[in-house]
């Protein structure tokens, strides 16, 4: 059995990774994975505050954690925003915690990509990316389709990601651009269905509140060239309602699939048709981080290498590098620093 550490306590570390964790110890159905002692968890902007629910219990430093928990027999959720990540992983080593979930991203940033996989390398860490579409019973069965060429030879991949996010925008500043949020999850799919990619187009456009703009977390749009495929990505952090469609297209037919788009409703939609042929329907559970986080505690702990989702993470985050350079030559917003939200670039129109 595992202990847990949670560091980061935000939408991410709470609203997700304990929620999940929380429901698979009460399910009681891997009793060999998850230890029922209280999780710990330290948040590193208010260290001193005390536990926001059950079966948690704060600690205020890395070291206070290392006093209660034994580093070969936890399992370490690294959950603050992909801008602050090399400096705490560096004090998890030092403090002997080798084996680690780090939310997507990565990194933001090419060169911090590189630092990381360093200190894997340099301190033998067993590290995890948070990949829910990869662990996705739906990712599974597009991959089948492309396998087994039921619809032909895959030519096109489609993805739109939209959902309203302009609160959470406003309140923190750890995701520098909307190619940051959700992109990494799709990005992912693509290279797994359609094999390494080259950038060929990228754009990206600020988010509008009133007169409030904040630039680069509106739209993001990348398209990508595969062997014999291609792909093009539409995430819109200001789009009114949600959506997590992924359309393939095949010389034979196409599929439309549909991710989760709720949390209370792990269900899955695909439908698929041969040219000339009629449309099959399938809906299906598709609890994927629940799948993922069950997965990825087993492989932590018994030796399955976990270098080949490293390297497909990294690679992410060089393509999105590459989208975000593209989608600067076309020049910038003009901006001014908010008082209202330390860190995060705001302008005001009029």
């Amino acid at each position: 059995m595992e202990r847990t550490l949670i560091i980061g306590l935000g939408r991410a570390g709470l609203g997700l990774h304990w929620a999940v964790l929380r429901r698979l110890r009460a399910a009681g159905e891997h009793p060999d994975l998850f230890d029922p002692a209280p999780v710990l968890t330290l948040d590193p902007l208010a260290p001193a505050a005390p536990p926001r629910g059950e079966e948690l219990r704060s600690v205020s430093s890395v070291a206070q954690a290392r006093g209660l928990l034994d580093p070969e027999r936890t399992v370490v959720h690294l959950c603050t925003p992909p801008v602050a990540r090399l400096g705490l992983l560096r004090e998890l080593a030092g403090a002997g915690f080798r084996r680690i979930i780090v939310e997507k991203p990565l990194a933001v940033e090419r060169g911090a990509v590189h630092d990381i996989l360093d200190l894997v390398r340099t301190e033998r860490l067993r590290l995890a990316v948070v990949a829910p579409w990869l662990a996705s019973s739906l990712t599974a069965r597009l991959a089948r389709l492309v396998e087994e060429g039921e619809l032909g030879e895959l030519r096109s991949i489609d993805v739109r990601q939209s959902k309203p996010r302009m609160s959470r925008t406003l309140a923190a500043d750890g995701h520098p651009t909307a190619f940051d949020v959700e992109p990494p999850h799709s990005l992912g799919v693509c290279l797994r269905l359609a094999g390494d990619a080259v950038l060929t187009g990228a754009e990206l456009s600020d988010m509008h509140i009133g007169d409030t703009v904040v630039p680069g977390m509106g739209r993001a749009e990348l398209v990508l060239r595969h062997q014999g495929a291609t792909s093009r990505i539409v995430s819109d952090l200001t789009a009114p309602i949600r959506e997590r469609r992924v359309q393939l297209g095949f010389t034979e037919g196409l599929a439309v699939a549909h991710y989760p788009g709720a949390e209370d409703d792990h269900y899955a939609q695909l439908r698929f048709s041969r040219t000339g042929h009629a449309e099959t329907w399938e809906v299906f559970p598709d609890d994927a981080l629940s799948t993922y986080f069950v997965d990825t505690y087993r492989a932590l702990g018994d030796g399955t290498a976990l270098e080949p989702q490293l390297r497909l993470a990294s690679r992410v985050v060089e393509l999105l590098a590459d989208a975000k350079e593209a989608s600067s030559r076309s020049g910038p917003a003009d901006a001014l620093p908010s008082a209202g939200h330390p860190g995060r670039w705001v302008s005001h129109a009029g």
